[in-house]
């Protein structure tokens, strides 16, 4: 850790930020956004975690404490439907008096259209003018270049599976589940710490609208905040340096923000879905990617049925490890999300 980021760190924990009465109550849905608001209130106060570190977002049942947390929410930060679609009934009945942020729809972050397919190809990058259009919501405009790889990916799969392209196209919708429909976008937008530091601004200015007293504080945290994720990008791209033309193939297709961010691209994908495992078809599909294009590294994850990883590199000689998108095994709060896209890359570097 860079000795500007102890220094930010330390503003952030020990500046003497005054606790109020009236501290706004606030509900976060999943633990990487829970920790960017725990940032932006530090020293005033401290938003509720709704879903557990250790629980799947995608399917999970809500405990009495964790409703009433969103009862009582002044205000309630998501990500969205894409990622958590049974908490949008939720908020609609406990949360009917309170103001609901949906992050995913934030405007200046950028979104990335779902990878169809077994394989990837790897990102191409015009520095970041993709971002300045969608700060235009132009969403469409800033993944032109994507959509030519997207109908290349989908014409290969059909090509190579001519004979079985019926029973294909359902396993690829069966391991869509909830996002089955393909103009949506993939909902792992806090993997980019370029989205987190819009998402900042915008969870600092939601906070000063219901509580004015408190906006100096706010803003300057989440500034510090800010200034602290660019140094972070500096040491992941550090660490990531000596690995980013190696080839590896994650668990499930979670990691395109990271990989975007960080000029890195994964071979491709166990499974598509978070919620469903991938098709014999598919297992078969990596495993000749492993094999042939000889992937170094094949990525497991820590909720995750462990022996389709096994499958995949059994024989090959490829290393495996485990990296998490959501901080399994972190303390939620203000430090997690530093800590979970550190420890991603650094986890990513072992492999090879």
């Amino acid at each position: 850790m860079s000795n500007k980021i102890i220094s930010i760190t330390s503003a952030l924990i020990f500046g003497g930020g005054v606790v109020f009465a009236d501290v706004p109550k606030v509900a976060v849905d999943i633990a990487p956004a829970h920790s960017l608001v725990a940032i932006v209130m530090n020293g005033i106060g401290k938003p509720d975690l709704i879903i557990p570190v250790e629980a799947s977002p995608h399917a999970y049942q809500l405990r009495p404490s964790e409703a009433k947390a969103i009862q009582q929410a002044d205000l309630v930060f998501w990500l969205g439907e894409d990622l958590t679609p049974w908490l949008g009934k939720a908020l609609s009945t406990l949360a009917e008096r309170t103001s609901v942020t949906t992050l995913l729809e934030v405007n200046g972050i950028e979104l990335l259209e779902f990878r169809e397919g077994a394989l990837f190809e790897a990102h191409e990058h015009d520095e970041h003018d993709e971002r300045d259009e969608h700060d235009e919501h132009d969403e469409h405009d800033e993944h032109d270049e994507h959509d030519e790889h997207d109908e290349h990916d989908e014409h290969d799969e059909h090509d190579e599976h001519d004979e079985h392209d019926e029973h294909d196209e359902h396993d690829e919708h069966d391991e869509h589940d909830e996002h089955d429909e393909h103009d949506k976008y993939d909902p792992h937008a806090w993997l980019s710490p370029s989205n987190a530091k819009v998402w900042l601004n915008v969870i600092a200015a939601k906070l000063s609208e219901i509580d004015p007293g408190n906006a100096g504080t706010y803003f300057t945290n989440a500034d510090l905040a800010r200034q602290n994720l660019d140094e972070l990008s500096k040491e992941i791209n550090q660490i990531l340096d000596p690995i980013r033309d190696k080839k590896f193939v994650v668990f499930h297709d979670a990691y395109q923000y990271f990989e975007k961010d960080f000029n890195i691209s994964a071979s491709g994908a166990i499974s598509l879905a978070d919620s469903s495992d991938p098709s014999p078809a598919r297992l078969k599909e990596i495993r000749n990617r492993v094999v042939e294009e000889s992937v170094q590294c094949v990525l497991a994850e820590p909720q995750y049925n462990k022996g389709l990883v096994t499958a995949v590199v059994e024989g090959t000689g490829s290393n495996t490890a485990i990296i998490d998108p959501l901080g399994v095994g972190l303390e939620a709060g203000p430090f997690l999300y530093e800590k979970l896209i550190r420890k991603l890359a650094v986890n990513l570097s072992k492999c090879f």
